[in-house]
């Protein structure tokens, strides 16, 4: 498939979620998707340990690396630091609802600041030659106008940023939690084609609620550039191979590699890991979803569940949870 936009596939930054063992198991099940960090604050980079932070296998390109903050030189500073690093770009969370997000001035309330989200991608790109991109929600609380939304794209945009990831639900910066504002603001994908038709010259993201292949299809055809998959991505790992092969990979030129001979890779990966210190449980824990909906799948998550967080658990346990898997897929 030539000249497929980077960014048409993308996993969204999750918090517990996508840290670099996570990210470098889905690499196998998926060449080509673009891949994000969880949110690192600004803070804690410039602050804390950037090499541990910001450390990631080279097989996880493309990669981006989301960040958190809003104060314009902070962020910067921050960038700094992670350019030696090698990411692919730099994205500015300015979707996430969590209280604790919001009291350190950073997340979803920033919509209600565009000026200050402008400083702030104008700063980061004064720091880097990397794409600076803005993951961002339709609204928050009662600004969830489009003429909010559009205003607000409208000036960021001005300031350099010519990606943005929109999640289809405003977000409730109290009353909900984390999860309840991923499910209970209904999503209005039509908003979100709207802003395209609107910013042709942008490059629009949509993400939300997307979880099968014909959903991936249906909002490509209206007119986004590419879509952004969540909790799907986690629950059903080996799923992204379908997408790979139907909206990233050239046709005829790759296969889905086997469920078994990627518990097999991962084993090879936990070897080299753990002797710098990682615990089996670090990496497995990412792997519970990839034998969703197949044969012995409760079998091999309970397996990896409780033998997975024994002290003395090492890469030699993957290779024995195949045991617990029924079919073909143990013999490849």
């Amino acid at each position: 498939m030539p000249d497929v936009d980077p960014w048409r596939i993308s996993v969204a930054p999750m918090m517990d979620c996508t840290d670099r063992h996570c990210r470098y198991f889905l690499r196998l099940i998926s060449p080509h998707v673009r891949l994000y960090t969880e949110m690192v604050t600004a803070a804690a980079i410039v602050r804390g340990d950037p090499d541990r932070l910001l450390r990631f296998s080279p097989a996880e390109h493309p990669l981006a690396l989301q960040l958190g903050g809003s104060d314009p030189e902070l962020l910067a500073a921050a960038v700094s630091k992670a350019a030696v690093h090698g990411y692919d770009e730099i994205n500015l969370n300015v979707g996430c609802p969590s209280p604790r997000v919001s009291e350190g001035s950073f997340g979803a309330c920033l919509m209600a600041e565009p000026g200050l989200v402008a400083r702030c991608v104008g700063a980061m790109r004064a720091a880097t030659p990397l794409p600076v991109t803005v993951k961002t929600r339709i609204g928050i609380d009662d600004h969830d106008d489009y003429g909010f939304l559009k205003a607000f794209v409208a000036t960021v945009a001005a300031a350099g940023c010519g990606t943005f990831v929109v999640h289809a639900r405003k977000a409730l910066l109290s009353g909900l939690s984390p999860k309840e504002n991923r499910e209970i603001p209904p999503l209005l994908y039509p908003t979100v084609y709207r802003l395209k038709a609107d910013f042709p010259e942008l490059r629009i993201l949509l993400n939300g609620g997307v979880d099968t292949l014909t959903a991936i299809q249906a909002h490509l055809a209206a007119g986004v550039d590419g879509v952004m998959i969540g909790r799907k991505a986690y629950a059903d790992p080996y799923w992204l191979g379908e997408a790979e092969a139907a909206f990233l990979a050239p046709a005829g030129t790759w296969q889905r590699p086997k469920r078994s001979a990627i518990v097999r890779a991962m084993a090879d990966y936990a070897a080299r890991e753990m002797p710098l210190g990682v615990r089996l449980h670090h990496i497995t824990r990412h792997m519970l979803g990839l034998y969703h909906g197949q044969p012995g799948a409760r079998a091999w998550r309970r397996f990896l569940s409780t033998r997975g967080c024994a002290a003395d658990a090492g890469p030699g346990l993957l290779l024995e949870s195949l045991q617990m898997v029924a079919g073909d897929e143990a013999g490849f």
